[in-house]
Order: structure tokens, then sequence, then C-alpha cells
């Protein structure tokens, strides 16, 4: 079987981290992003993952060298010579993706993290026998996204709705595909968005059919949603009792360190924290939901709440980062300095506190 993992655009709501690599290869969880869904995909037997990318492709493919031999899996590139929206990229890496097997192939946005039921989602596939399947999620809020109308009993997709006005059913597209070849076929190399072009006149041919996803999901590419999905994630390794998970009487709720990282005396992390390789947390820090990548240091009795610390950053002693604070890679926090939603672009040095949530440029 084969996959392509929409890598896509420039990843401006995740600035000021993407300024330094792509999206995909953002650290979620103690690793980039997109590997999270590659290792779902071998685990289920995928064995090519097409991705579809048109943004430092360069940084992209060393990443990938490393990770074929680790994962044993084929990682090839489509790329873009300009944005080819949501389908375009499937017209582009069609001779990759269709052979002589006859076999369905995957398709994933590259921001969304969740359980991946892969497995069941082919087993519905051939259930149904129609030609496309998508994953469905159910949403508090579905007037702000694209919902999908079903019906309940065989999950046959009726039509999609735009940011509905009045409720229509809080279902919606939750960016993963299992598609026939012949969807191919459907598609022209131009920009083309699946979700209004082709899953419309699939759907109009009774061919289309929707899976619930089970389980948490989120779409990661803006820091809240980031930090939400941090908690979601962390949370269903706690349900199948993880033992990556940190336990000590310093850790409160559900916590990642790798094992690289060192912790100093006297401090309390959690809930929601991962704190990514060789990080040095020094004495009586206090970490709660917030997320920190390789090679910071957090010095003597800072605090960092709900936000994101970029790699080779470092907090000073008794710094305050909190309020969906952003700092990208390799700046430094002063003593006693506080950033109230500071959005600070990488090489950086904060001597004054930032008061007002602000870009630092």
């Amino acid at each position: 079987m084969k996959a392509l993992i929409l890598v896509g655009g420039f990843g401006t709501r995740l600035r000021p981290l993407t300024l330094s690599v792509p999206k995909p290869l953002v650290d979620f969880a103690n690793k980039p992003m997109i590997l999270h869904q590659i290792e779902a995909l071998k685990a289920i037997g995928v064995t090519e993952v097409v991705l579809a990318i048109n943004y430092q492709p360069k940084i992209m493919q060393n990443f990938l060298k490393e990770f074929q031999k680790k994962l044993d899996i084929k990682i090839t590139c489509s790329q873009e010579t300009e944005p080819l929206g949501t389908a375009g990229p499937l017209a582009l890496a069609r001779d990759i993706l269709r052979d002589d097997s006859g076999e369905p192939f995957f398709v994933l946005n590259s921001d969304v993290i969740c359980d991946y039921p892969l497995k069941e989602m082919i087993e519905f596939h051939k259930s149904h026998g129609g030609e496309a399947s998508i994953m469905v999620t159910k949403v508090d809020e579905p007037s702000k996204y694209g919902v999908v109308v079903m019906e309940e009993a065989t999950g046959r997709v009726e039509k999609f709705v735009e940011k509905p006005k009045v409720f229509v059913g809080n279902k919606i597209n939750a960016g993963i595909y299992l598609l026939n070849p012949s969807v191919l076929d459907r598609i022209q190399l131009r920009p083309t968005s699946i979700e209004k072009e082709v899953f419309p006149s699939i759907a109009a041919e009774k061919k289309l059919h929707a899976m619930v996803l089970p389980g948490f999901w989120m779409d990661i590419g803006q820091p809240r949603d980031y930090i939400t999905g941090l908690r979601l994630y962390l949370d269903s390794l706690r349900k199948i009792s993880s033992p990556d998970l940190a336990v000590g009487h310093h850790i409160l709720g559900n916590v990642l360190i790798d094992e690289s990282a060192v912790i100093g005396d006297g401090c309390l992390i959690g809930p929601d924290v991962a704190i990514g390789p060789g990080c040095i947390i020094e004495s009586g820090v206090r970490l709660s939901r917030c997320s920190i990548m390789r090679g910071v240091r957090v010095k003597n009795h800072a605090c960092i709440s709900s936000s994101i610390v970029g790699w080779h950053s470092t907090v000073g002693r008794w710094a305050r980062v909190e309020n969906m604070s952003i700092l990208g890679e390799d700046v430094h926090v002063g003593d006693e300095v506080y950033s109230n939603g500071g959005v600070v672009l990488p090489h950086k040095e904060i001597k004054s506190s930032i008061l007002e949530p602000q870009i630092v440029m």
C-alpha cells in the first residue's frame, strides 16, 4: 500500500517555529509532526509514503534520508512548482500512486494528530465497496468548519455544507482519506480542492462513504490548537498506560520527558508538558501545558505555562513565560523577565518584559 501526505504551504500560523524548519518537521510530543503519521502508516503495512511539498524541499529531503533508514519505509517527494491545493498534488503524484495492484491509497493532511485507526479504515472501505472513504470527527462548534452530511446507518455521504449557518450535523472532515486509484482520473493537474470539487462529485454518484473517527482528533497547525493537541495526545498515552509517560513526586498529570533531558531538584512539572532531548531544567522550575523543544535551558525558579519554547532557547532565572508565548529557535529570555503572549522571532534576546501579546521582531 501507498500513502500521500499533503505537506503543503508555508506554515504561517505556526511562525516563528516555521521560520526554522518546514511545519511538518516542527516537534510535537518530542518528534517531528509528520513522523507520527509515517509511523502509523508503516504500522499497518504501507510500504511507500509520498510527501507533496512546495516549500523548503532540501530540508525535507535531508530529513527523509535519515528516517527512511530508521523506519525501513520508502519515502519520496513530489514537489509542486506552484501551490496545487488539496487535490492537484494527487494528480502530480499520479504515476507514483498508481500501480498494478489496484490497491487503494491513503491521503493525509500533515497537520492532523489523532489515534490513526487506519486498519479499521481499510476494513470500512472494503465493506462498503465505494470509490472513496473519508474519516470524519464530531465537533462541538460545526459552524466553523465544512460539515459532512451522511446517512447514519451506512456512512454514505450525501453532501457537504461549508460553515453552516443552521445546524445540519456535527461531523467534519478529519483530513484522512482512503481512495481507489480511479479517483486519480477525476483530478486534473491544476490547483484543485479535493473537499470542494472532487468529493462532492463522488458523493453525487453515491460512491463516497464516511467513517466516524474513534478517539481524539486535532488540527495542530496553530499554537492554541497545538497545545490542546498535546493535552489530547498525552491523554491518549495515559489511556493505554504508555511507559513513555514520566512518573515521580515532581510530576503532575501527563508529562513526556526525553531520557536525555536533565531535571533539577524541587521542580513541579505538568500537566500536559513535553520536554525534548538535551533540555536542562534547573531547580525550582514550574512547567505546565507547554512544549519545551530540543536543547532548551530553563534556569532556576522560572515558570512556563501555555507556551511553546523553540529549540536551543534559554529562559532566565525567575522569568515567567505564559499565555501562548511562542519563542522561536535560539531565543534568550533574561532573568526576571515576563512574557505575556509574546511571539518572538528566532535568534532574539529579550531583556525587558512583554506585557501585552505582541510579535517581537
